[in-house]
């Protein structure tokens, strides 16, 4: 009896002192949407007053759109994970990442706006100028070292992988301190005006050139490798939970950089401007993701889907390129061939090319389909191959014996169980048949 009451008092004292934690946490996920709402209304707002918004243009308006839902995921999943997960370090990093957000882009739009509109800084403007000026390193310190170090139970993969995260951190601390003590600092979109630092040190502006940046460049490129090494080594180490965890997080990554690298690669070589526009798509698409799987990765909802997902990826990704492709040489050919039969252009070739992507569709949609199954689910595509054979033999054999040992071979194969046992029910008519 005086050890549980001692038990139940030890629980009670640990709720006690875990209960300011929770309050804290609940406070913060309930807090933290709203106040990035405010900061993108306040953003616009600044923006509008400085005249910056009618200057955009609508692509400008467009694209600017696209990023306050991309980085507004980060305080949607953020405040979910501190409220449900509040031990876990992902969600207080996903926070921060949107408190920064929220504070610092209307500090430095501020900046502008007084600048702009009064031409003297006022101190909330020199504060708001200070803060832009600082965030940015520090923010893409958490999104692409720490979070990904972290990922997904919030601890490094072992105590060996203490100086990786430590070195990728030197630089950017080193970067924001250096920006943070600058003796004038620039101006977000506004060019030409700088404020005087009021805790600057004079002469320090002129540090960007100095050979300390080539070392530092050099250290965070030898840290960051370490990140994408610690992410490979605990994809391959995962199993289970965690290996479909890491299967989300990869594949949100995949979509920010992949996108954005290959188009705008095949911009630069074709000089075409609309394939830089679909790779920012294809990049805020992954910024956007890549929240998104976190918090499914972490809150498992749905964790198993992504197999699902990862395979229409990559049989409608193929396919969409390779009719793409079709479409556009079926058109530019036949549109040659009106031009020199007939002296101009035809909307028949337009109508003859879609008529063929659409009959080309499912053909081209079963073969590659075939293929992934193949090479990325051989087991499942054996799998399916063995039921099919199967059923083909079932319609066939009428020997129970001989499908008894065809049935349990089918389970050991597709299933490989430890044990297999097949028990058949007798029909209840046929056992008092045999009683008389």
């Amino acid at each position: 009896m005086t050890y549980d009451t001692g038990g139940l008092r030890r629980g009670a004292g640990e709720t006690s002192r875990r209960t300011p934690f929770l309050i804290l946490s609940r406070a913060v996920g309930y807090l933290i949407v709203p106040l990035y709402v405010v900061g993108v209304c306040a953003t616009y707002l600044l923006e509008r007053g400085a005249g910056l918004r009618e200057e955009a243009g609508l692509i400008g308006i467009i694209e600017t759109a696209l990023l306050n839902v991309g980085l507004g995921a980060f305080a949607v999943v953020g405040a979910l994970l501190v409220v449900r997960r509040s031990a876990n370090p992902i969600g207080w990093i996903m926070v921060a990442i949107a408190f920064m957000l929220s504070v610092c882009l209307p500090g430095g739009y501020y900046a502008t706006y007084v600048m702009l509109t009064r031409g003297q800084p006022a101190p909330l403007a020199v504060f708001g100028a200070w803060i832009f000026n600082c965030f940015w390193f520090l923010l893409l310190a958490l999104t692409f070292v720490y979070l990904p170090l972290l990922f997904p139970d919030g601890r490094l993969l072992s105590r060996r992988w203490l100086p990786v995260a430590v070195l990728a951190g030197i630089p950017p601390i080193i970067v924001v301190l250096r920006r943070a003590l600058v003796d004038t600092i620039p101006v977000n979109e506004a060019p030409g005006h700088k404020i005087d630092n009021p805790i600057g040190i004079e002469g320090l502006g002129g540090v960007e050139n100095l050979p300390v940046n080539g070392v530092l460049n050099a250290i965070f490129f030898v840290g960051f490798a370490g990140v994408v090494a610690s992410v490979v080594v605990r994809f391959r180490r995962s199993r289970g939970v965690e290996r479909q965890q890491m299967k989300w997080f990869t594949s949100a990554i995949v979509v920010l950089l992949g996108g954005s690298l290959i188009f705008g690669a095949a911009s630069g070589l074709t000089g075409v401007r609309w394939l830089e526009d679909v790779g920012f798509v294809f990049s805020m698409v992954g910024l956007a993701s890549l929240p998104a799987t976190v918090g499914i990765a972490i809150l498992r909802y749905r964790l198993y889907g992504i197999d699902l997902i990862v395979n229409r990826a990559l049989v409608y990704g193929p396919i969409t390129a390779m009719l793409v492709l079709c479409y556009l040489g079926a058109v530019v050919s036949l549109q040659a061939a009106f031009r020199t039969l007939t002296g101009q252009e035809s909307t028949l070739a337009v109508v003859a090319s879609t008529l063929a992507i659409a009959a080309l569709f499912n053909p081209l949609r079963r073969r590659v389909q075939g293929f992934v199954d193949r090479r990325f689910y051989r087991r499942k595509y054996n799998a399916a191959k063995i039921l099919a054979a199967f059923n083909a033999r079932l319609r066939d054999e009428t020997d129970l014996g001989i499908l008894r040992e065809d049935l349990t071979g089918v389970v050991k194969e597709t299933m490989q169980p430890s044990h297999v046992s097949l028990w058949l029910r007798t029909d209840p008519g046929t056992q008092r048949a045999q009683a008389d």
